[in-house]
C-alpha cells in the first residue's frame, strides 16, 4: 500500500507542533523518504539511553556460537552491541586482550637452500605456465584462421610455443625493467609474435558475464599460491593501489590523489612485518568479486573478502582493527563543532570502539579497537616552540604500519616491466608477474638487493629454459646467445654424423662472422655445448666468451 505526498497547510503544521505529545495521523503515513528503517549502526546513536548498555563480556568469543555465518554473529547483531558514544580519556581496548600465535606465521614448508628461480616458481608454477602456453597456441590458430588469404605476416610462420620458451619470454619482459630500449622490436624477433598471441582463457568457454574473464584463471592461481606459501603475522595492511591505464575500460578508475590518476584499481593486503603481498582484488565496480556483507558497504565487504578485520564486526572474530574514516560516515560520533587548533585531540568511545578526532594540518578521524586514548611522543621537536611533538597512539601506529602496500608499489616502480599494450588484461598479467617476483624475493630470505635478486632470477631461468636456436635459413643472422658472456662454458667435440663419422667438422662461428680480423670459412671439430656453437679451440673459444664484440 502506498500514499502520495501532499503539502501541509499552515494550520495543519501548527496543529502537529501543538499536539506533538500525542499520536498524530501523519506519523503512520509512509513516504519515499521515511519508509526505510534506521540503519542498524545508527540505532545506538538514536537511542543513547538504551536499557541494555554494551558490555565487553557480551561480545561472543571466537569459539562461541552466536549464530549467523559459520557460528559467527551477523553484522546486524554485532552492530546492536554498540552502545552510545561518550567522551573519554581512559579507554581499554577490547582488541588488546586478543592473543596471537606467530609460531605458524611466515613461509610454509620453506626450502633449505632455495634458489631465486625455485622461489619464483612457487607462484608461477610450470602447471600455470603450461596452461598459458596451451591457450596462447590455441589463440594463435584462431588469429591465423581470421587472417585474410594471401596476407603475409609473422603469424603466417607461427611455430607452436613451449613452456621453456614462455619462461624465456617472461625473462625478456622482466629484463625490460633493467635494460630499456626505444622500441619493443629491439628486444627479440619472436617477442612481438608471442606478445600478440599471449592468451589466458579459451574464448569459447569463457564466462562473458565476468569482467575479468580474460585474466581470471591467472589471478586465482597466483593469489591462491600467495596464501598457500605464506601465512601472515599479526599486523596486516589493506590499501588501494592503482595501475596506470588510459585506454578504454569499463572499470577504469580516476583517483586524483594517485600518481597515475587513471587506471585499474586494486585492493591489496600486505603483511606489515615482511611486506609480503597476501591477496589482491581487482576493483570492477558493482561486479567486484567479493562477498557482500549487509550493512558494511562495498569497502567493508572488500576488507572482509581479503581479511576478517573490520572493527566491531571483526572484533567478534578476535581481530582488532585501526584505520582512518570519513567524518560523515554512518555511525560516527558527534564531535565538538568548534574549530580545533594544531595538536588538539578529542577521544570518544562506546565501550568497544575508540573514535579519535585529531588536528594536524587538518582534521583526522581514526577508528580503533586496539588502542588506548593516550598520546605519545613522536621523537620530533617543534622548530618554533621547541616543545616535543606528540600524537595519539593510534595515529602513530597507523602511520608506522599502513605503508606496506605503497612500499611494494615503490619497490616495483624502479624495475617495473609493465609496458604499454593495447590489451588491458596483458598489462594486469605483467603487474601480477611483478608482484610474484617481489614475493619470491621475500621467500628467498637472502640478504641481497631486490634488483640483484631479479638479475639472478633471470639468469637462472635462462640457464634452465634456454633452448638452442634453430639453424638459420638465410636472411639476417640471429642475435647472440644471451648466456655466452655470463654462464660457465666448456669445449667438447662436435657430435659425429652418419655421413662424416669421425671426420665431422663445422664452420667456426668467430672465424666466419668475427669483426676483429678478416672473415674465413674455417672448419673445426670443437664446439661449446652450452651455446651449441662451433668454435676453434684457440683463440676463438676464448674470444667468443670473453668479448662482447668478437
Amino acid at each position: 500500500m502506498s500514499f502520495k505526498r501532499r503539502q501541509l497547510t499552515n494550520v495543519e503544521i501548527l496543529e502537529i507542533f501543538l499536539n506533538s505529545d500525542t499520536e498524530s495521523e501523519y506519523e503512520s503515513q509512509e513516504s519515499d523518504s521515511d519508509s526505510e528503517e534506521l540503519p542498524p549502526n545508527l540505532v545506538a546513536i538514536e537511542n543513547p539511553e538504551s536499557e541494555f548498555p554494551l558490555s565487553t563480556d557480551e561480545v561472543p568469543g571466537p569459539f562461541e556460537d552466536a549464530g549467523g555465518d559459520g557460528g559467527r554473529p551477523t553484522v546486524d547483531k554485532v552492530q546492536e552491541f554498540c552502545g552510545s558514544w561518550k567522551a573519554t580519556s581512559h579507554f581499554t581496548p577490547p582488541g588488546s586482550a586478543v592473543c596471537f600465535d606467530e609460531s605458524q606465521s611466515g613461509v610454509q614448508r620453506p626450502l633449505p637452500f632455495p634458489t631465486e628461480a625455485e622461489c619464483f616458481k612457487l607462484f608461477l608454477t610450470e602447471e600455470l605456465v603450461g596452461d598459458i602456453v596451451e591457450e596462447s597456441n590455441c589463440y594463435a590458430l584462431e588469429l591465423q584462421e581470421k587472417r585474410e588469404p594471401g596476407v603475409r605476416g609473422k603469424l603466417a610462420k607461427w611455430v607452436t610455443t613451449t613452456i621453456s620458451e614462455m619462461y624465456t619470454f617472461l625473462v625478456t619482459v622482466l629484463l625490460m625493467g633493467i635494460v630499456k630500449k626505444n622500441s619493443l622490436r629491439e628486444y627479440w624477433n619472436r617477442f612481438l609474435v608471442l606478445l600478440r598471441c599471449l592468451h589466458f582463457v579459451n574464448n569459447a568457454t569463457a564466462n562473458l558475464n565476468d569482467p575479468l574473464h580474460k585474466i581470471r584463471n591467472v589471478l586465482i592461481s597466483l593469489t591462491s599460491a600467495f596464501g598457500r606459501v605464506f601465512v601472515p603475522y599479526k599486523d596486516l595492511c589493506i590499501d588501494e593501489s592503482l595501475m596506470l591505464w588510459k585506454g578504454r575500460l569499463a572499470f577504469r578508475q580516476y583517483i586524483p590523489s594517485k600518481r597515475h590518476r587513471f587506471g585499474v584499481k586494486f585492493f591489496v593486503m600486505c603483511d606489515v612485518k615482511k611486506g609480503f603481498v597476501q591477496n589482491i582484488i581487482v576493483y570492477t565496480g558493482s561486479t567486484t568479486d567479493i562477498k557482500h556483507y549487509e550493512g558494511l558497504g562495498v569497502s567493508g565487504s572488500v576488507v572482509m573478502t581479503i581479511s576478517p578485520t573490520l572493527f566491531q564486526h571483526l572484533l567478534s572474530n578476535s581481530t582488532g582493527a585501526c584505520g582512518t574514516v570519513r567524518s560523515n560516515r554512518k555511525g560516527m560520533p558527534a564531535f565538538g563543532c568548534r574549530k580545533m587548533q594544531g595538536g588538539e585531540v578529542e577521544f570518544q568511545e562506546n565501550g568497544q570502539q575508540l573514535a579519535v578526532k585529531w588536528h594536524d594540518k587538518r582534521d583526522v578521524h581514526v577508528f580503533s579497537t586496539v588502542h588506548t586514548a593516550t598520546m605519545s611522543a613522536t621523537g620530533k621537536v617543534d622548530h618554533l616552540t621547541g616543545e616535543r611533538l606528540i600524537k595519539p597512539d593510534c595515529v602513530l601506529d597507523y602511520n608506522l604500519k599502513m605503508g606496506a602496500v605503497d612500499k611494494a608499489d615503490m619497490i616495483n616502480s624502479f624495475v617495473e616491466c609493465t609496458r604499454k599494450t593495447t590489451k588491458w588484461y596483458k598489462k594486469i598479467f605483467f603487474h601480477l608477474i611483478n608482484t610474484a617476483v617481489l614475493n619470491g624475493s621475500i621467500v628467498h630470505r637472502k640478504v641481497i638487493t631486490y634488483q640483484k635478486y631479479r638479475e639472478n632470477l633471470m639468469r637462472e631461468l635462462l640457464e634452465e629454459h634456454h633452448t638452442p636456436r634453430r639453424p638459420s635459413t638465410g636472411g639476417h643472422p640471429a642475435p647472440d646467445n644471451p648466456l655466452r658472456l655470463t654462464a660457465r662454458h666448456f669445449p667438447c667435440k662436435v657430435p659425429q654424423t652418419a655421413s662424416q663419422g669421425s671426420r665431422t667438422r663445422r664452420h667456426c662461428k668467430v672465424c666466419l662472422s668475427g669483426a676483429r680480423r678478416s672473415k674465413q670459412r674455417k672448419m673445426t671439430k670443437y664446439m661449446c655445448l652450452a651455446c651449441d656453437t662451433p668454435l676453434c679451440i684457440s683463440p676463438c673459444f676464448e674470444e667468443y666468451h670473453m668479448l662482447k664484440h668478437y
